[in-house]
């Protein structure tokens, strides 16, 4: 059965909730993120957005680990990816290297989304400004 077809929606459906400039959060987890090299540098294990301002503040791009153990979360401001249609998935000028570097958290580890000192040095190192301004 084809995955996209859970709900009750089918494929049809689903693609017309991809159209334009919108795109499903449901289509966006799982899609991956290569460098401006062509690396794949991970997946984006879901999107974080602000209740408050509907804005999206991460992606939390997932790498490392194996078959899904072990993996680190990476929250990554959504201003450092661009979709590129052309590969099926988002673009960004990061490297694996500069990921090793970047603030994450384990599959174990409790993440506070609400500390905004930790959300400052997110994007601080990412060099963007932060969502809520």
């Amino acid at each position: 059965m084809d995955p996209r077809m859970d709900n009750g929606l089918n494929a049809r459906d689903l693609d017309r909730r991809e159209s334009g400039n919108l795109i499903g959060s449901d289509k966006v987890e799982g899609t991956a993120v290569y460098s401006l090299n062509n690396d794949k540098i991970g997946t984006i294990e879901r999107v974080m957005i602000d209740k408050p301002s509907g804005k999206v503040a991460y992606a939390v791009l997932s790498f490392g680990g194996f078959l899904g153990i072990g993996d680190d979360h990476y929250p990554i401001p959504w201003a450092k990816l661009t979709y590129d249609e052309s590969i099926g998935g988002y673009r960004t000028d990061l490297s694996k290297a500069e990921l090793d570097e970047a603030p994450r958290h384990g599959s174990d580890d409790d993440f506070d989304w609400n500390d905004r000192e930790r959300a400052m040095d997110i994007y601080t190192y990412y060099g963007v400004p932060p969502y809520w301004i």
